[in-house]
């Protein structure tokens, strides 16, 4: 394979879908395909079939549209219109629709915000592409970067380009990618060897969250040209993409993208006719949410539970069998290639001073538009929200949105105008994360939100040390015991106490943000703690309870 063979491909593809006057497109994400988006297009496909209209009519699965509520979606063409609600009964009506006026109660609103304020970069592919075609794949770009940099620049000039474009490692931590690669880059190994890894972290475990799943489902080649171009810039011939067995639709398609790109000879020796050399090979996770940790991911890929290990060294200089690693998250490398063809500048005019480009969120929760938005760094809480969002459900109030799953935190109306980039959310109390973003709404009580959160963390302890080991299993015994109004005032002091030492004491990021959402539960809704303590008979500071005329005691 050589670049003019890759664009020789493009331009057959795009002849082969020319000679369709139309397109459908539906939705295959894991999502749709639990409300039989599978069954909508083998119907669709049959009835192309019956229908006699097979040279004229193309039908393909693709990936998430975003709107998740809405689903299953159908678009035809280029989303005129977008069918949402979409049952497999549908298929006849929306055939015979090709041509006419479709339905209007069919027919999603494609003008509301929910499509217009978004920004897809990373997700610029998702729901118009085969994700299991690589030939229409690479018709819509794929491994056109992975050629550029392969053909027109040095493995430096790669991670410049990565620095200049000022990109942030999507999987939570925020560290400057650029920084990070070319730590890697410099890193010569055990004994001088040259051996390095990629690591793809797949490991998405937060609460609600559901990014990374989507990207891998809907362009999984996006993710390995990432991963392709990483290894060439750091000087790695090895890469393993780390996901989650529970994400089977996902492993899927990335062994069929990686064994596509193998029989294509763009993964293996001599890469687009290059001296490049990169395989790649997936390697199952067992749901851990600890596995998110890269010392613990580290450890599972080797063959070892996965615990994490202190730091120093750090992976970038010893990792995967001691060799030097690069390890981003899916939304990381995905970013790699519209970098590497539309350059830095682009890139880093798009978002906020110290938080460039988009990022996706799994927008979930008491919200009308549940789903999957891709956002420009520096816009608002409120207009994710209210404009992306839709509002509120049923007339009720806004209370709480959760950012960063459970290693994150609530913010409140009063949060609601600062910007969405890691230094606003950080000074707010909160974090960026991976992605995930809970709303909730008055009917939300934040000592359960507090208490589901920390049973989450309690179950993903590793074990390793005792103050997450331990100090998690009490803090949601004590959260259990106030949400049941049992407590005593000397049970939230000591919660507040237990919340310090977790945080200060825990061996990796698991323990050291379990609390955060008891903390910002604490600081913004002490009140909700306070009420269920005074209600339960306790002795407070100022005397016992008195409830319904009859005097408690402690």
């Amino acid at each position: 394979m050589t670049p003019e063979e890759l664009q020789s491909i493009a331009l057959k593809k795009h002849e082969e879908n020319g000679k369709f006057k139309h397109c459908l497109h539906v939705c295959v994400g894991s999502g749709c395909c639990s409300s039989q988006a599978d069954q909508v297009l083998k119907n669709l496909t049959d009835g192309v079939k019956k229908g006699g209209v097979d040279k004229d009519v193309r039908v393909i699965g693709v990936g998430c549209m975003g709107l998740c509520a809405n689903g299953p979606m159908v678009s035809v063409d280029d989303n005129q219109p977008l069918y949402q609600h979409i049952k497999p009964t549908d298929a006849p009506t929306i055939l015979n629709a090709l041509d006419k006026a479709p339905p209007d109660e069919m027919v999603c609103d494609t003008d509301q915000p929910f499509f217009k304020r978004q920004m897809q970069v990373v997700r610029e592919n998702s729901g118009r592409v085969d994700p299991e075609d690589i030939s229409d794949c690479i018709a819509h770009g794929a491994y056109a970067s992975l050629a550029k940099a392969l053909t027109t620049m040095s493995p430096g000039d790669v991670i410049q380009e990565v620095t200049k474009s000022g990109l942030r490692g999507r999987g939570g931590a925020g560290y400057p990618t650029g920084l990070k690669w070319s730590t890697v880059a410099k890193a010569s190994g055990p004994d001088g060897r040259g051996q390095k890894y990629v690591v793809c972290n797949g490991d998405e475990g937060d609460p609600g969250a559901f990014m990374d799943r989507s990207v891998m489902e809907g362009d999984p080649h996006r993710v390995l040209e990432g991963m392709c171009i990483a290894g060439y810039a750091v000087g790695a011939s090895k890469g393993i993409v780390y996901v989650r067995a529970e994400y089977p639709l996902a492993v899927k398609r990335l062994n069929k993208a990686i064994n596509q790109a193998v029989r294509n000879e763009i993964l293996g020796r001599n890469i687009l006719g290059t001296n490049f050399n990169f395989d790649l090979e997936i390697r199952l996770g067992a749901g851990a949410f600890v596995c998110g940790e890269e010392t613990a991911l580290i450890a599972s890929i080797e063959g070892n539970r996965g615990t994490p290990r202190p730091r120093p060294p750090y992976p970038a200089n010893s990792g995967l069998f001691d060799c030097p690693t690069l390890i981003n998250n899916v939304e990381t490398f995905a970013n790699i290639p519209p970098i590497i063809a539309r350059g830095s500048s682009w890139f880093a005019n798009i978002g906020t001073e110290k938080s460039k480009g988009t990022k996706i969120f799994a927008l979930t929760g008491k919200v009308k538009n549940t789903g999957l938005i891709e956002v420009p760094m520096g816009i608002t809480l409120r207009e994710i929200i209210y404009d992306i969002g839709g509002g509120i459900p049923d007339g009720k109030a806004f209370k709480a949105v959760q950012t960063g799953g459970p290693s994150g935190g609530c913010l409140t109306e009063k949060e609601l105008d600062i910007p969405v980039d890691y230094e606003s959310l950080a000074k707010a109390g909160s974090i960026m994360g991976s992605g995930g973003m809970i709303v909730m709404d008055e009917t939300s009580n934040m000592v359960d939100v507090a208490r589901f959160f920390m049973e989450f963390c309690m179950s993903e302890s590793c074990g390793k040390c005792i103050p997450c080991r331990v100090g998690t299993c009490q803090m949601h015994a004590l959260l259990d015991k106030i949400y049941n109004r049992k407590a005593t005032p000397g049970d939230l002091a000591l919660l507040r106490e237990l919340c310090d030492m977790v945080k200060a004491t825990s061996l990796c990021g698991l323990g050291q943000t379990a609390p955060n959402p008891v903390l910002s539960t604490l600081k913004h809704f002490e009140n909700e703690y306070l009420e269920r303590i005074q209600t339960s008979g306790a002795t407070n500071a100022h005397g016992p309870s008195a409830h319904n005329g009859h005097e408690v005691n402690a």
